[in-house]
C-alpha cells in the first residue's frame, strides 16, 4: 500500500484516504479575472478538493521566436502565440486575488507552475503543494529545483516512457518523499484506446511507496471512475463553464455537472471498495433467511441410520438446518432419531454433531 502523505494542510492522500480531486481550471477562464472566480466557485459547489490553474512567465518558458510565431488558429486570442498567451495570463496580483478569493470560497488553491521562474512566485504565494504539467516531467532540473523548495509534488507523465518516470522517481524522492505521480496521456480530447489505465497498476508495482493517480483529458467521467477503482488516490480533470467556448481545452474538459456527478461516482465507488474480507454481512442477513438452502432429506431416514450422500439434497427449508457446504461433512454420521423425506437435516437430529470451526 502506498504510503500517506499531506497534500495540503489537513488533507492527505495515499493510503486509506478518500480520493483527491484537482479541478484543473488552467486557461479555461478566457483570460477573464471573474470568470476565473466564477470557477474556482464552481470546483467548490461540485465537490473537489482544490482549484488549479497553470502560471507561465512567458519570457522564460518560450523563447521569442516562440513567441512571436503567427498563431491562426480559431482558439487564438491574438496574432501571434506570445499574444494569444499574454491574453490568457494572469498577473501576480491577479494570482494573490484568485488565492483569496479560493481561501473565501474554502477550497485549496494551486497551479502548474509551468517553467522555473513560475515556480519561484507559487513558492511566494504559499500554494500548498506543486503540481508539474507532463511538459517538465523530463526537465530535470526544473524537477530537482522544485523539489528542492520542500513542497508537495504533484507529477504528471504525460508523453514520457516508464524509463523517464524512473529517472524522475530517483531524482525527486532523495530530495522530497511527498509526491505522486499520475498517468497522463496528453491528447485533447484523449480517445478511450489511448488512455492505458493499466499504467496505473504498472506504476503502482514499479513505485509502491508513493501514491499513484490520474490525469485525463477524456470526454466524460467513466474512466476517471474506472481509474479510483483501479487505486487512484489523485484525480485531476480539465473543467469549464461551457464546452462551446473558445480555446483547445474545453472539449476535453467538465462542465459544472458533469463534475458534481465524477464527484459523487467517485465517493460511491470509494465506499463500494469496502472490505477485503469475504464473509456473509449484516446487509445479506435477510435475503439468506428467505433464500439461503440447507440441507434436507431426500428420502426417509430411519433413527440411528448412517448418513450416505444418495440420503441427501439441498432446498430451500424451514427451519434453516446444515448450509449447503455441510452436505459432505454429514455422509457417515449417525441420526438419533427418524426423519421424514423432505424434512430439514438440523444439528438436533445428528448424533455427537460438533459445529466445525471456520478459520
Amino acid at each position: 500500500m502506498s504510503r500517506e502523505f499531506e497534500l495540503c494542510p489537513g488533507r492527505r492522500v495515499g493510503g486509506e484516504q478518500p480520493c483527491f480531486l484537482i479541478a484543473e481550471i488552467g486557461q479555461n477562464h478566457q483570460g477573464d479575472l471573474d470568470i476565473a472566480k466564477r470557477m474556482i466557485r464552481m470546483a467548490k459547489d461540485c465537490g473537489a478538493d482544490c482549484a488549479k490553474f497553470q502560471k507561465s512567465e512567458l519570457e522564460y518558458k518560450f523563447n521569442k521566436k516562440a513567441l512571436e510565431r503567427p498563431y491562426n488558429s480559431k482558439h487564438s486570442w491574438g496574432k501571434t502565440y506570445g499574444e494569444h498567451k499574454r491574453h490568457l495570463e494572469f498577473s501576480h496580483d491577479q494570482y494573490r486575488e484568485l488565492k483569496k478569493y479560493a481561501e473565501e470560497v474554502g477550497i485549496f488553491f494551486t497551479a502548474s507552475g509551468m517553467d522555473e521562474m513560475a515556480v519561484e512566485f507559487l513558492h511566494e504565494l504559499d500554494v500548498p503543494f506543486f503540481k508539474v504539467g507532463s511538459g517538465d516531467t523530463n526537465n530535470f532540473p526544473y524537477l530537482e529545483k522544485t523539489a528542492k523548495k520542500g513542497r508537495p509534488m504533484v507529477i504528471s507523465s504525460g508523453m514520457q516512457s516508464m524509463n523517464t518516470m524512473n529517472q524522475v522517481y530517483q531524482i525527486v524522492k532523495p530530495i522530497n518523499p511527498n509526491f505522486c505521480f499520475l498517468q497522463c496521456t496528453s491528447a485533447y480530447p484523449l480517445q478511450p484506446e489511448d488512455v492505458n489505465l493499466r499504467v496505473i497498476s504498472a506504476y503502482q508495482s514499479a513505485f509502491p511507496d508513493i501514491p499513484i493517480g490520474y490525469s485525463g483529458h477524456e470526454t466524460g467521467i467513466a474512466i476517471s471512475v474506472a481509474a479510483v477503482a483501479m487505486g487512484a488516490k489523485v484525480v485531476e480533470r480539465h473543467v469549464t463553464l461551457d464546452k462551446t467556448w473558445k480555446g483547445s481545452d474545453h472539449q476535453a474538459s467538465l462542465e459544472p455537472n458533469e463534475l458534481a456527478e465524477l464527484v459523487k461516482a467517485i465517493r460511491t465507488v470509494e465506499k463500494a471498495m469496502g472490505s477485503p474480507v469475504k464473509q456473509l454481512l449484516p446487509c445479506e442477513m435477510a435475503c439468506n433467511e428467505k433464500l439461503g438452502k440447507s440441507v434436507v432429506a431426500k428420502v426417509a431416514i430411519p433413527e440411528g441410520t448412517v448418513l450416505t450422500l444418495d440420503m441427501l439434497t439441498v432446498k430451500v427449508g424451514e427451519p434453516k438446518g446444515f448450509p449447503p457446504e455441510a452436505i459432505f461433512d454429514l455422509v457417515g454420521q449417525k441420526v438419533k432419531i427418524n426423519i421424514e423425506e423432505d424434512e430439514t437435516i438440523t444439528e438436533q437430529v445428528v448424533e455427537n454433531h460438533v459445529k466445525k470451526v471456520k478459520c
